[in-house]
């Protein structure tokens, strides 16, 4: 390669500079929260305002959270099938058509009359979108400095999140004059863009911190299964983060209820409000993370979470729940960033993509149960009462956070601190 083809590979690479890293990993991140927004913000407020109970919410997310759940099943593949032709951005930009082509169908499909075929198109969605998102995370630990991850994770999360907020709030604000059909075709283009972010960088061929394959796979699993670490910070994930989970799946219900039946109140809350609110406690956490330590910001936020959610939970019934609301999205921001921060430094290059994935795995089953028992209960006994012992779930979680600090850093050599 010449010396003006290697600067011109350069100039295209994102992946090659820190600055880079933070545009395309921003960028990938908003077009997989996108969907979510879409799926978890305009979805259920949608179905509330049109009949819906929260059982019938509940239920389909909790099923469209499981591919999240399971996805540590298949992507032990995205570590093992790579090489010179198809390596991470490979993976993800297959998973990025394919979320497309599962979603064409519902320009067709009436949700209210064909429930069940749109739960199984949402579903297929989903498989893709969580191996899009293993593949997503193993890149940035292949391509990253661990001195980067706190703030790489926190910009990952401000792309999440502007995702979530153009595709849910503000589905909502202008799904009167858009249509069902209209808001699905934004979606595809959205989702069209991010195959195209495939030309703007490179991959590894193979897996960083591995020399030539001298590391096999399954020694490499047996190691980290080995580690105490591992299964405390699956714990962890899988009931950390009940509280603001529960919390997720049903503010826009609750922000819909208090506003007698009007959507735009949940829409700007989610365009704005949300959206910035994390965005902030997530920029925050990143750099309070690369500086002290993932573990003590995530014990920091965790307890000012269930603080915010106690506070919100209060405000249930009266007015002005946009303020409470508000902090509780900002201390989400802060969590999910040190959490995700916390996993990664637990997170062995070798299996980048599986273990970091049954870390990701572990906190979307805590989504789905959390969701799903809210859901099952919240009509029968209020918000109060089923999100109150949500949260006394998640801040009695932290107490797993005590194991997570002892180890060195799987990463490391043998005999570093």
């Amino acid at each position: 390669m010449t010396e003006r083809a290697e600067q011109a590979r350069r100039r295209i690479d994102l992946a090659a500079t820190p600055g880079g890293r933070r545009v395309l990993f921003a960028a990938l991140y908003l077009c997989e929260g996108a969907p979510i927004g879409f799926l978890w913000w305009a979805l259920p407020t949608v179905m509330r305002s049109r009949g819906a109970d929260s059982t019938r919410i509940g239920s389909l997310l909790g099923i469209l959270v499981l591919p999240w759940a399971l996805k540590f099943l298949w992507a032990p593949l995205v570590d093992r099938v790579q090489g010179p032709r198809f390596t991470l951005r490979g993976w993800i930009a297959s998973a990025q058509a394919l979320m497309v082509l599962t979603l064409v169908p519902l320009l067709f499909v009436d949700p209210a009359r064909h429930f069940d075929m749109l739960a199984v198109l949402l579903v297929l969605h989903a498989l893709f979108a969580s191996t899009q998102d293993a593949a997503i995370d193993a890149l940035l630990i292949q391509t990253a400095p661990e001195s980067e991850h706190g703030r790489l994770t926190a910009w990952m999360q401000v792309g999440m999140l502007t995702g979530r907020s153009l595709l849910g709030g503000g589905a909502l604000l202008v799904l009167d004059r858009l249509g069902d059909r209209g808001l699905i075709g934004i979606l595809l283009g959205v989702l069209t863009l991010g195959i195209l972010l495939a030309t703007v960088y490179r991959a590894p061929s193979r897996l960083a911190g591995r020399a030539s394959g001298d590391v096999p796979f399954l020694a490499a699993l047996t190691r980290v299964l080995r580690r105490r670490t591992t299964w405390i910070g699956l714990a962890f994930a899988a009931t950390a983060g009940a509280g603001f989970e529960a919390f997720g799946g049903f503010a826009g219900p609750l922000l819909t209820d208090a506003a007698g039946g009007d959507t735009d109140v949940a829409g700007r809350f989610f365009l704005l409000n949300a959206v910035l609110a994390s965005a902030a406690g997530g920029l925050l956490a990143g750099a309070l993370s690369d500086r002290v330590g993932p573990r003590s910001t995530c014990a920091f936020a965790g307890v000012a979470l269930a603080g915010c959610l106690g506070w919100a939970l209060l405000a249930i019934g009266q007015v002005g729940l946009v303020l409470p609301f508000t902090a509780v999205y900002l201390a989400i921001g802060a969590f999910t960033t040190a959490s995700y921060t916390l996993f990664l430094a637990h997170t062995d290059r070798a299996l980048a993509a599986t273990q970091f994935s049954a870390f990701m795995a572990a906190t979307n089953l805590c989504e789905s149960w959390s969701v799903a028992a809210t859901g099952r209960w919240l009509d029968d006994h209020g918000p109060r009462m089923v999100l109150g012992i949500a949260t006394l779930v998640g801040l009695a979680s932290l107490a797993w956070l005590i194991g997570l600090g002892t180890t060195a850093a799987p990463n490391r050599k043998e005999g570093e601190s």
